[in-house]
């Protein structure tokens, strides 16, 4: 369960990358809303994360947590801010997705 948990906080941390990058984007009220959106985002990824280190290793934990933040953040950049999809970004993106599931099979 506390895996499911950890997946579920690094969604949230790409969340709350994706609210900063449309709050760069916006003016007044609707950077207002990102913005808070980021906050509320935030508050949910670290909640979970402290949840799942309960009875997962911090450092497994921690890798895992933000390495999906990083691929999803990457793959949000590239799909709504038109960030480039070069063959190597995309060769080190699935090397880390490799490495994550990498650290949950060998933390069994």
């Amino acid at each position: 369960m506390n895996w499911i948990l950890l997946v579920i906080a690094g969604l949230f941390e790409t969340a709350f990358a994706f609210c900063l990058g449309k709050a760069k984007e916006t003016t007044g009220t609707a950077m207002i809303g990102w913005y808070a959106g980021f906050v509320v985002t935030l508050l949910i990824s670290m909640a979970l994360l402290v949840k799942a280190t309960q009875t997962l290793p911090i450092g497994t934990a921690y890798a895992v947590w933000t390495g999906i933040g990083a691929v999803g953040t990457a793959v949000l950049g590239i799909v709504f801010f038109k960030e480039p999809a070069t063959f190597w970004r995309m060769f080190f993106l699935f090397t880390l997705i490799g490495s994550i599931a990498g650290l949950k099979a060998v933390s069994e």
